[in-house]
């Protein structure tokens, strides 16, 4: 299979997965409290890591920098990250997914920044700029019924979701520059295991157990997210993250909701307005003229 078609193959896997796990998580919810749901997601995650690794014998780099990049991705961009979703998205909060939606798809728009700040050579230019911002713009009109009316009481939560898109923005970029001889399986373990620990123990200390009920709902969620929200999906996002330019590829978070919308329509039989459909036309602009950029700067 062609490298180029093996990119944009992984690139619709991960919006596919990505765009459920929004629900998967509010599904968790139900039975688990926030930060225990999410430690258990990253400890199941962790140790099937370790068995494909040690399986397939991948090397897990134990230089500096990548120590270094293994504690960074640990907290920011997992337990802190995760952590605020979890905690926004759970029923002392309960920030409307679609708020959520809008709120994180701030991330494109920190990765356009940090690489123009740190990665020189990581060319922006017009197209990117505009695709960002149809694209943001088609968010806004999708979800433009969830951010009306009163959102004060959302404030924290709100908050939350911003930081967890900086942080998130803030470590692409980083391994963007520096963690390019990392294999995208084996850097997942230690950060994963430290999530793991952490969110638990979080839980464990500042949680009230006494709800927690483990029915299929919360199995069955709970092993989506380590299997598919987390190990497929990270470990094809760095893939990618080698091979394609970090602000083509954060546009991820701009197409995740459209595909939520799409789930929502095919699985719960959920009604489509007209805005949906404007904004999902707006949002895919915004990624052909992200991508028109590339295809100007070739020779014919």
């Amino acid at each position: 299979m062609k490298e180029s078609l093996k990119i944009i193959l992984v690139f619709c896997l991960i919006c596919l997965i990505w765009g459920s796990t929004w629900l998967a998580i509010k599904t968790s919810l139900f039975s688990l409290t926030p930060m225990f749901s999410a430690g258990l997601r990253f400890c199941i995650a962790s140790i099937l890591i370790f068995a494909v690794v040690k399986i397939n014998k991948i090397e897990i780099h134990s230089d500096k920098i990548s120590v270094g990049l293994y504690i960074l991705m640990g907290f920011f961009s997992f337990v802190f990250p995760f952590g605020f979703v979890y905690w926004a998205e759970s029923r002392q909060v309960g920030i409307p997914s679609g708020l959520a939606s809008v709120l994180f798809a701030v991330y494109p728009f920190f990765v356009l920044l940090f690489s123009y700040l740190f990665i020189p050579n990581e060319k922006i230019g017009f197209y990117k700029i505009l695709g960002i911002v149809l694209g943001f713009g088609g968010i806004l009109v999708i979800f433009s019924d969830s951010i009306v009316g009163d959102i004060s009481s959302y404030f924290l939560g709100m908050l939350a979701i911003v930081l967890s898109g900086i942080m998130q923005a803030s470590i692409a970029v980083i391994i963007k520059k520096y963690g390019f001889h990392l294999n995208p399986l084996s850097m997942n373990f230690i950060p994963m295991v430290i999530a793991g620990i952490f969110l638990t123990l979080l839980g464990f200390l500042m949680e009230d157990f006494s709800q927690l009920k483990f029915d299929s709902g919360a199995i069955l969620s709970v092993l989506y997210l380590a299997v598919f929200g987390s190990i497929i999906t990270f470990t094809s996002y760095y893939w990618l993250l080698k091979r394609i330019n970090i602000v083509i590829l954060s546009l991820i978070a701009f197409i995740t909701p459209i595909v939520a919308l799409m789930l929502g329509y095919l699985v719960y039989d959920e009604q489509l307005s007209l805005m949906d459909l404007w904004g999902s036309v707006l949002v895919l602009t915004g990624l052909l003229w992200a991508n028109l950029g590339n295809y100007k700067k070739r020779p014919a």
